[in-house]
C-alpha cells in the first residue's frame, strides 16, 4: 500500500522533531522530502540521507516496502 506524505512526515517528525520538513508528490509511491535539521551538523551527505532513510524504519526496503522512491534533499539550517 503507497504511503501517504502525513505518513512519510510523521515518521520523520519521531527521529528529527526540530526539523523543517517537506514532502512532495501525490502518488504516495515516488515522493520527494527535504529534511533540514541541526543533527545533521558534521554529517557528510551520506550519513545524512543514512539517517533520514533509518527514520522510515524500513519502508522502503526491497520489492515490497511501501515507497518505492525517494528524492531525498537534506541540510543543516542556515
Amino acid at each position: 500500500m503507497p504511503m501517504q506524505a502525513h505518513e512519510i512526515e510523521a515518521l520523520l517528525r519521531e527521529r528529527f522533531p526540530n526539523a523543517t520538513i517537506q514532502i512532495g508528490g501525490d502518488d504516495g509511491v515516488h515522493m520527494s522530502a527535504m529534511v533540514i535539521d541541526e543533527s545533521f551538523r558534521g554529517m557528510n551527505r551520506v550519513e545524512q540521507q543514512r539517517a533520514v532513510y533509518a527514520a522510515l524504519k524500513g519502508r522502503m526496503d526491497g520489492p515490497d516496502g511501501e515507497l518505492h522512491a525517494l528524492a531525498l534533499t537534506t541540510r543543516v539550517p542556515e
